[in-house]
C-alpha cells in the first residue's frame, strides 16, 4: 500500500530579493526595503468635461474603461453628468503586462450596448517612472481621439506613471489582480487596510448603599439588590443582607467599555418579591462620558444618584415620577490596568490603558509580508477549487490587512507594515484567511475560513537583523492537523535604546495597578471576554469590515475550554520541564552506585574541596552555570519560533478526542457519545486527584512532624531534634558534610535494598487523608 509522504511542518530560512536588491543601511530608497519590489503602471482617473451627448434625451451617462491587454478595469458611472469627476486609481503589475499601448477609453452607459465617447492612447515605452518618496505626479488634461486618432468633443484629465508597491497610490488602487471584482463592495474588501483597536477601559462600579427605597409591599422586609448593565454586559449585586428600605452592599462590579463611549450605564435597585419575579424599585442612566478617570489606587469621592422609578399608566403609555430614592455610589474608569484581550501569554501590548501613564518605545517592529506558496483551495468558484487569500497582522491596538489576491494559490502581497515597540515581551500574530465577502454580499452567512496562523515573540528576535523565513501554516480540523500552505515573513526587530529595553527585564509584566489591586482570576476571564467581543464587534463594524471570525481566531477566543489533546500537551511540557532535573538524578544515582568509578572518584574529590572550603561552593555553582550557558551558545535557535504541531499533540490526536474539541458548548453529540466521554473524563480526573492527593499528603506528613497528631512519632522527632542540635553544636560542620556526603556516595555493597529508617518514619506519619468522605 502507497503511504503519502509525511507533511514537511519545518520552518525555513529564505534569501527574497528584498528592496530590489539596492537596500544598504545608511540609505533606504523607500519604506519597502522588507519585502521584494514589485512594480505597477498607475492610472488615475481624475475628471472629464464637455462631454458630448450620446444618448436619444441628449443626456450622457460616463464612466472610463482601463484596457491593458487582457486586463481590464472600469470606474463608477455618472448618470446625465457632461463633467463628471472620479478620481480613481488603478495598477497593473508589470510581471503580468502583455501589451505595448494603454488603452483609456470613455464610454456612455446604455442598457443594451455602451456607447463610445473617445479615448486616450499610452505607449507604454514612453510612460515615466516614479520612484517614491519622489512628489506625485501631476495630473493633466488629454483630448479625446476617436478610433481613427482624430480629435473629438471632450477631455480627460489622467496621470500616468510607472512606480512601486511603495507608492502612497497603492493601497486605495484598483489592482489587476481583482480584475473578476467590480463593486465597490467587492473592491473594498479586497484592498489593503489597517485598522486600530477601540481603547477599551475597565469601568468599576463600587455600589456602598441606598436610601428611602419605596417597595411595592410594604408588608414584608424587602430583598434588594442591584442590577447593573452596560450594553450587553450585566451584573448584579448579592441581595443586601440589610433588609430595610436604607440596605447597603458595598460590593464591586467590574464591566470593559470602549471609547468612544455609545452607551450609558444602566443602573436598577430591584426588590425580588418573588422567585423569579423582581419589582423595579429605581433607576438611573449614567453617561460614561462624565465618569470619573482614575490612574491609581487612590480613592475617588462618592457619589449620591437619584433614581427615577417608571410606572406605566393607561395601558403603554409610562410616566416618570421622581421621588427621593437615591443611591451612594463610587464610579472610576480604571486607567491604570491594561485591559486583556489577549491571553498574557502571547499578549502583544502590555501598557496601560491611560496615555499618561505610558513610557517612551524602545524600538519598532518591521514586518514584510511576502507571499504565500503551497495554499490548499478551501472553496469552489464556478466549477473550479480557488482560494481567495489575504493576511492579517496584529501587534498592539494596530491592525493591518493585505489586499486580496483573486483565486490564487501563490499570492503575492510584499506589503510591509511597522510598530512601535513598548515591551520586547510581547508577540506578534499573523494570520491568513480565505476571503468570502468579494461581492459585497450582506447575508451575514459566508465566513473569511481560516488558513493558518503564525505567532513571533519579539524578545526572541536578534535586534537589527533581518530575519526571512517561510513557516508552515497548520489549521486543526475535526480529521486532524492540516497544512494548508506556507507563508513568506520578513522580520525585523530595531532597537532604539538597549539600555531602556534591559531595563524593561527589570520591570512587572503588567502595569502596577493589576498587583496593588488585583483582580481576581473569575474576573479577568470574565472581562477578557467581553473585551474581544467589544473589539470583535467594532472592528465588523469598520469599512470594510474585519470579520468576527477573523478577530476572534487572532485573540484565540475560545482557547480556554477543555481540550483531551492540549491537556495531553500540557502534560508532556511539564514533563518535558522535570526532564533536565530527572536527568541529574539519574545521573547522581549512577554516581552514588559507582557506575562510572572515575566518575566517582573525581565528584568525592570535588565534594571533599567544597567541604574543607565552603567559601567555593556558590562561586563554583556560580562558575558551573556560566559554562554551561557558554558551552549551550554554540547550540542558540537560529530561527524564530513557529507552530509545533509534536509539541501540540495535533500530529498523533486521536479522531474521537478532536470530534470532543470541535464540539459546541453545549454539546450537540448524541447521549451516548456524552456518556462515553463523560465516564473518560472520569476516569482521567480520577488519576489527576490520585496524584493531587498524594502531593497533598506528603505536605500534610510534614506538618505533623510537630503537630503532636501522632504522640509518639512526634516525641520522637522532638527527640531526634535536640540530640541533632547537641552533636551538631559539638561537632564541626565540615565533618558533618563529610561523613554525609561520604554516606551518600557509598558504595553498593554497603547498601540495602530495604528503605531507608528516615523514609519508613516519614512515610509512617499521619495525613488527614482519614477524614476524608
Amino acid at each position: 500500500m502507497h503511504r503519502p509522504p509525511p507533511e514537511d511542518y519545518s520552518l525555513k530560512e529564505t534569501k527574497p530579493h528584498l528592496g530590489g536588491g539596492k537596500v544598504t543601511r545608511d540609505k533606504l530608497p523607500s519604506t519597502y526595503d522588507l519585502v521584494e519590489q514589485m512594480q505597477y503602471l498607475y492610472v488615475r482617473v481624475v475628471k472629464a468635461k464637455e462631454l458630448p451627448a450620446k444618448d436619444v434625451t441628449g443626456s450622457c451617462d460616463p464612466y472610463v474603461e482601463i484596457k491593458l491587454g487582457n486586463y481590464k478595469g472600469t470606474t463608477r458611472h455618472f448618470e446625465k453628468k457632461t463633467n463628471p469627476e472620479w478620481n480613481q486609481v488603478f495598477a497593473f503589475s508589470k510581471d503580468r503586462i502583455q501589451a505595448f499601448v494603454l488603452e483609456v477609453t470613455v464610454k456612455d452607459k446604455d442598457f443594451v450596448k455602451d456607447d463610445f465617447i473617445g479615448q486616450v492612447l499610452f505607449d507604454l515605452h514612453e510612460i515615466p517612472k516614479r520612484v517614491p518618496p519622489d512628489s506625485p505626479l501631476a495630473p493633466q488634461w488629454y483630448r479625446l481621439e476617436d478610433r481613427k486618432r482624430d480629435k473629438v468633443r471632450g477631455e480627460l484629465m489622467l496621470a500616468v506613471w510607472m512606480g512601486t508597491q511603495a507608492d502612497e497610490a497603492f493601497p486605495e488602487a484598483w489592482h489587476s489582480d481583482a480584475a473578476t471584482v467590480s463593486d465597490a463592495d467587492g473592491l473594498a474588501s479586497i484592498r489593503s487596510k489597517v485598522y486600530l483597536s477601540p481603547k477599551l477601559w475597565y469601568l468599576r462600579v463600587n455600589v456602598i448603599e441606598a436610601q428611602d427605597l419605596q417597595p411595592g409591599d410594604r408588608s414584608r422586609p424587602p430583598e434588594v439588590f442591584v442590577r447593573a448593565v452596560l450594553g450587553n454586559q450585566a451584573l448584579r449585586t448579592r441581595v443586601s443582607m440589610n433588609r430595610t428600605i436604607n440596605p447597603m452592599w458595598n460590593e464591586d462590579l467590574m464591566f470593559v467599555a470602549a471609547e468612544p463611549f455609545e452607551e450609558p450605564l444602566i443602573l436598577s435597585v430591584e426588590d425580588r418579591v418573588a422567585p423569579n419575579k423582581d419589582e423595579v424599585l429605581g433607576r438611573c442612566a449614567i453617561p460614561l462620558q462624565y465618569v470619573d478617570r482614575r490612574l491609581d489606587h487612590k480613592p475617588l469621592n462618592t457619589r449620591w444618584f437619584n433614581l427615577e422609578k417608571h410606572v406605566v399608566v393607561e395601558g403603554e403609555k409610562k410616566k416618570e415620577v421622581k421621588f427621593a430614592s437615591r443611591i451612594h455610589m463610587r464610579i472610576c474608569l480604571e486607567g491604570g490596568y491594561h485591559v486583556l484581550d489577549e491571553s498574557t501569554h502571547y499578549s502583544s501590548d502590555l501598557r496601560p490603558t491611560a496615555k499618561q501613564l505610558w513610557k517612551s518605545s524602545i524600538g519598532v517592529l518591521e514586518l514584510g509580508i511576502l507571499n504565500a506558496h503551497g495554499l490548499s483551495p478551501v472553496k469552489t468558484k464556478d466549477g473550479h477549487a480557488a482560494t481567495d487569500a489575504y493576511c492579517v497582522a496584529k501587534y498592539g491596538q494596530k491592525w493591518v490587512r493585505t489586499r486580496t489576491i483573486i483565486n490564487s494559490f501563490a499570492p503575492k502581497w510584499n506589503e510591509q507594515y511597522t510598530w512601535e515597540v513598548f515591551d520586547p515581551c510581547t508577540v506578534v500574530t499573523i494570520g491568513v484567511f480565505d476571503n468570502c465577502h468579494l461581492h459585497g454580499d450582506k447575508s451575514g452567512g459566508a465566513r473569511d475560513l481560516r488558513i493558518g496562523k503564525v505567532r513571533i515573540r519579539l524578545s526572541t528576535l536578534e535586534t537589527d537583523r533581518v530575519y526571512t523565513h517561510s513557516y508552515p501554516l497548520l489549521v486543526l480540523e475535526p480529521n486532524g492537523v492540516k497544512k494548508m500552505g506556507e507563508i513568506h515573513l520578513a522580520v525585523r526587530f530595531t532597537c532604539s535604546s538597549l539600555l531602556n529595553m534591559m531595563h524593561m527585564y527589570s520591570q512587572p509584566l503588567l502595569p502596577k495597578m493589576h498587583y496593588i489591586h488585583p483582580l481576581t482570576v473569575s474576573q479577568l476571564d470574565s472581562l477578557r471576554h467581553q473585551a474581544t467581543q467589544i473589539v470583535s464587534m467594532r472592528l465588523s463594524r469598520a469599512e470594510p469590515p474585519l470579520r468576527k471570525e477573523v478577530v476572534e481566531y487572532m485573540l484565540d477566543v475560545g482557547s480556554h475550554m477543555w481540550s483531551m489533546r492540549r491537556s495531553k500537551a500540557n502534560f508532556f511540557r511539564i514533563m518535558g520541564v522535570f526532564g533536565g532535573i530527572l536527568a541529574v538524578g539519574k545521573w547522581f544515582d549512577q554516581i552514588c552506585h559507582w557506575k562510572n568509578p572515575i566518575t566517582t572518584v573525581l565528584i568525592h574529590i570535588l565534594f571533599l574541596i567544597l567541604v574543607l572550603y565552603p567559601e567555593l561552593i556558590l562561586p563554583t555553582i556560580f562558575l558551573y552555570l556560566f559554562l554551561i550557558g557558554v558551552w549551550y551558545y554554540r547550540w542558540r535557535p537560529r530561527y524564530p519560533p513557529h507552530m509545533d504541531t509534536r509539541l501540540s499533540c495535533a500530529d498523533n490526536a486521536h479522531p474521537d478526542e478532536l470530534d470532543e474539541e470541535f464540539d459546541t458548548f453545549p454539546t450537540s453529540r448524541p447521549a451516548d457519545i456524552v456518556r462515553m466521554r463523560y465516564d473518560r473524563l472520569r476516569s482521567i480526573a480520577g488519576r489527576i486527584q490520585t496524584v493531587v492527593g498524594d502531593l497533598a499528603t506528603q505536605g500534610e506528613r510534614l506538618q505533623s512532624l510537630l503537630s503532636w497528631r501522632d504522640p509518639r512519632a512526634t516525641a520522637l522527632f522532638v527527640i531526634f531534634c535536640l540530640v541533632a542540635a547537641i552533636v551538631l553544636y559539638v561537632t564541626p560542620f565540615q565533618v558533618v558534610a563529610l561523613l554525609a556526603g561520604f554516606y551518600v556516595l557509598r558504595h553498593p555493597r554497603f547498601r540495602h535494598k530495604l528503605p531507608s529508617v528516615p523514609l519508613n518514619f516519614f512515610r509512617r506519619l499521619p495525613a488527614r487523608t482519614d477524614c476524608m468522605l
